[in-house]
């Protein structure tokens, strides 16, 4: 059943791609049906994840389709809890990106589709691989598919940079997977993934870990690798961002899982590390999140913060193995597995819905987006949602995981050794910080743009067909939904770790079947059903009460001006902006985002009205890692690159004198070691 699920859902993605590249996009009927195969074979995966979650695993032999090697497939508990999470994710995409395909207001290329199934089959492999060549093969993949996605429409001049950012971050990813996978094979003298937990303590299981952490931590956006994320991203079309950001990305997260259950014990340094960059990282992409001007630039930042939270609560696991304690690792998974739930879902959920408003608007640009959410219901609706998940408010999911993050951090108290406890602690005062900056960012965005007023008259548009709302309605209901069966979605995450930590270690998180713990007894507990029995209770008391105070005054229709500024009287550009509602951000933290301002004396148009004329302030952030790291990285790479294309074009003899010094060399060298 198993294999021929999978056989199944890689066969529709075949087939919708073989369509796409055959018959292309020029009937409107014809564009649809791609997406169709890939909502129908992610469907396929869903039910195979959902089998291999709570039944054996099961093991599919390859060799004869590759005609080399023993290439196969594992899929057992963890490949099932991903399938789940991921191709339920993909269902609701695929019915998006359904709709959008047969809209207009946005380029039509082929390729697109053919890039998002090849997107979608990969992942399917890279979750269920069981030998090295597999996995590197399907990742490469991974990476052609993100390099179609973000070129293929050639809407911008900075689309191909974008592009080439995209493709070379997936490189150096592979490149890094890549060593590692060799020197794990070379000292067990086998390519299969499982047979490499009897590498033994020392240098190469040490390096294995740092290239494992660094080639799974590229593809999820940790720092010093995120620059990618914030162009790669918005340079994809449509739905396809939601794809990237919301499915692929994820596969970094389950490598990780994967290979702590492959290598075991990580050196103590790395753990540190991993805690460190990963509060880091999530404090960098909420900061640069709340001051960017532009929608999809804002959700590409808060992808990086979600990475290093996910990150953050994987260093509370890996902190546990150190110290052989199984309901640390538990919590720290556990926490770290919700996170990565609500991250795939909520940010799907924006990405979907700012598709739909690019299309309809012909920008992203905040300012031009003011009320947006009035006119296009739908699309406000479930960017909403996703909004208050990604910012850790109830009732969602995303309070919820974040809830559990900050508990696994507490447990600092039940770990020995100096170095780690304070990890932990600096660890979580990021995480804290990061958290109350999320609110700050989604609510300039859904207060000034989304339910901001708007500029002229509101007018309904038509913005998405009928499987596109069936697509964002899966999404917003998982966000809110999940956080009320989350007892049960705790029991299913604990089958899915369970060749990690120990299913009943994990489920001591249920204090009772509706009331949730952070694994340890006695500490503090939360009940994210019975909030939304209490929440609901307390608004509609309060109302009531507040109407039978004001002796029914409260229901009467008063009409006064919102979201201004100053006085009433301010109105046009000069009223409050959400570039405004960020400024005391780049203020506060100035010395993080490297704020650089500008004031510029203009004139006045016409003198009568106003003598004086006015100033301009023009306000710019930097990013560090891109403006110090990589820069200089770049200026040196040309540099060598142009000393390189001199020697290209030298004369015969200077070659010939090159080849005899490097001999006379090696010659030496050799004599010298023997």
């Amino acid at each position: 059943m198993s294999g021929s699920l999978f056989a199944a859902g890689l066969a529709c993605f075949a087939a919708g791609a073989l369509i796409d590249l055959v018959l292309g996009i020029d009937a409107r009927l014809i564009r649809p049906v791609p997406y169709l195969f890939g909502l129908v074979g992610s469907g396929c995966l869903v039910v195979l994840g959902l089998h291999a979650t709570t039944t054996t695993a099961v093991s599919v032999d390859l060799s004869m389709l590759f005609g080399v090697g023993h290439g196969g497939l594992h899929i057992d508990a963890l490949s099932g809890l991903f399938l789940t999470l991921l191709f339920s994710v993909a269902v609701a995409v695929s019915s998006c990106f359904v709709s959008w395909s047969r809209s207009n207001g946005h380029p039509h290329r082929r390729g697109i589709a053919t890039g998002y199934l090849l997107l979608l089959a990969s992942t399917a492999v890279i979750v269920t691989a069981a030998d090295a060549f597999l996995f590197l093969f399907s990742w490469e993949l991974l990476t052609v598919s993100f390099y179609v996605l973000t070129s293929v429409t050639r809407s911008d001049q900075r689309q191909a940079g974008a592009a080439w950012a995209t493709a070379g971050m997936g490189k150096l990813s592979g490149a890094a997977l890549l060593f590692g996978f060799l020197l794990l094979a070379g000292r067990t003298g086998s390519l299969t993934i499982a047979s490499w937990h009897a590498v033994g303590p020392g240098a190469v299981h040490d390096m294995a870990w740092v290239l494992v952490v660094v080639g799974f931590g590229a593809k999820v956006g940790l720092v010093p690798l995120q620059v990618w994320i914030p162009v790669g991203y918005p340079a994809a079309p449509g739905p396809a961002r939601a794809a990237m950001a919301g499915i692929a990305a994820n596969v970094g997260v389950y490598g990780l899982w994967r290979f702590l259950g492959v290598l075991g014990r990580p050196p103590v340094w790395l753990v540190i590390g991993v805690l460190l960059v990963g509060g880091i990282t999530a404090l960098l992409g909420i900061t640069f999140a709340g001051v960017q001007a532009r929608l999809n630039r804002i959700i590409a930042y808060s992808s990086i913060e979600n990475s290093g939270l996910i990150v953050t609560a994987y260093g509370v696991a890996l902190t546990g193995t150190v110290i052989h304690s199984e309901p640390l690792v538990a919590v720290g998974l556990l926490a770290a597995t919700l996170q990565t739930v609500a991250h795939a879902i909520a940010k799907s959920a924006l990405f979907v819905a700012s598709a739909n408003v690019e299309a309809a608007v012909g920008t992203d640009d905040l300012d031009a987006l003011r009320g947006i959410g009035r006119r296009l219901r739908w699309s406000g609706a479930t960017f909403g949602v996703g909004a208050v998940t990604l910012a850790g408010l109830p009732p969602t999911i995303g309070f919820v995981s974040e809830w559990f993050i900050l508990e696994a951090l507490m447990q600092q108290f039940r770990v020995p050794g100096l170095a780690l406890r304070l990890a932990l602690a600096g660890a979580g005062a990021l995480v804290a910080l990061t958290t109350g900056l999320a609110a700050l960012a989604f609510l300039r965005v859904l207060g000034m743009t989304f339910l901001g007023k708007p500029a002229g008259q509101v007018e309904r548009r038509a913005e998405t067909g009928l499987s596109g709302k069936v697509g964002m309605s899966l999404l917003a209901i998982g966000c809110l939904g999940l956080a009320a069966v989350s007892p049960w979605e705790f029991r299913y995450i604990a089958r899915g770790l369970n060749s990690l930590v120990p299913r009943g270690i994990t489920e001591r998180a249920l204090k009772s079947p509706w009331v949730l713990q952070p694994v340890f007894r006695g500490f503090s507990i939360l009940s994210p059903s019975w909030l939304w029995v209490a929440m609901p209770m307390a608004f509609g008391l309060v109302f009531v009460g507040a109407l039978i105070l004001s002796r029914g005054r409260l229901l009467r229709i008063r009409r006064v001006p919102s979201w201004h500024s100053a006085t009433s009287g301010v109105r046009g550009r000069s009223s409050y902006s959400a570039f405004g509602f960020a400024n005391p951000l780049r203020h506060v933290l100035g010395n993080v985002l490297g704020t650089r301002r500008a004031v510029d004396f203009v004139s006045a148009p016409d003198a009568a009205q106003d003598r004086a004329g006015h100033i301009e302030v023009h306000t710019q952030v930097v990013e560090p890692i891109e403006t110090y790291i990589y820069r200089p990285v770049r200026v040196g790479a040309l540099g060598v690159a142009r000393a390189a294309k001199r020697l290209q074009s030298g004369n015969l003899n200077a070659y010939v004198a090159y080849m005899l010094v490097a001999l006379l060399a090696s010659l030496a060298l050799t004599a010298a070691l023997r």
